[in-house]
C-alpha cells in the first residue's frame, strides 16, 4: 500500500481475507526490491501502531493513538539497533535464499555488445557480476 493513509473496511478485508496478509505495511516493496538488486538480504521489522479497521474489537484508527504508539515503537527500535552490532561479524556466508546471487544472471547482453557508459552506471551495485 502507497502511505500515508488508512485502509478501507473493504481493503483492510482484502488483505487479511482475500490476500492472507497478517501485516500491511506502506513502505516494504520499495525497500526489499532494491535490497534484491543490491545483492543484500532483507528482513523487515514490523512494529504495528493500529489494527486498521478490521478489528471488531476496536474504533476507527485514530491518530493521536498511532503517534504515541509509533512513538514506543520507536523506543523499541533504538534497542532492536543497539544489539546489531554484536550480531555482525567480518566474514559473511553464503545466503541460503541466493540474496548474494540475485544478479548473477540478470545481465544478459554480450560482454562484448554491453555500453561501457552503462556499465559504469551499474558498477556500484553490480561490479561482482559485471567482472
Amino acid at each position: 500500500m502507497e502511505g500515508p493513509q488508512f485502509s478501507t473496511l473493504a481493503e483492510s478485508r482484502m488483505y487479511r481475507e482475500v490476500w492472507g496478509a497478517d501485516v500491511i505495511g506502506m513502505t516494504n516493496m520499495p525497500e526489499a526490491k532494491l535490497a534484491r538488486e543490491a545483492e543484500l538480504c532483507y528482513a523487515s521489522v514490523a512494529m504495528i501502531t493500529d489494527y486498521d479497521s478490521w478489528h471488531p474489537d476496536h474504533g476507527e484508527v485514530d491518530v493521536t493513538k498511532i503517534i504515541a504508539t509509533l512513538t514506543g515503537n520507536a523506543d523499541k527500535a533504538r534497542g532492536l539497533i543497539s544489539h546489531l552490532p554484536g550480531l555482525l561479524t567480518d566474514t559473511r556466508d553464503p545466503c541460503p535464499h541466493g540474496c548474494d546471487r540475485a544478479l548473477e544472471f540478470a545481465l544478459m547482453t554480450a560482454p562484448e555488445k554491453r555500453d561501457p557508459a552503462l556499465l559504469a552506471k551499474l558498477d556500484a551495485v553490480a561490479a561482482r557480476v559485471l567482472g
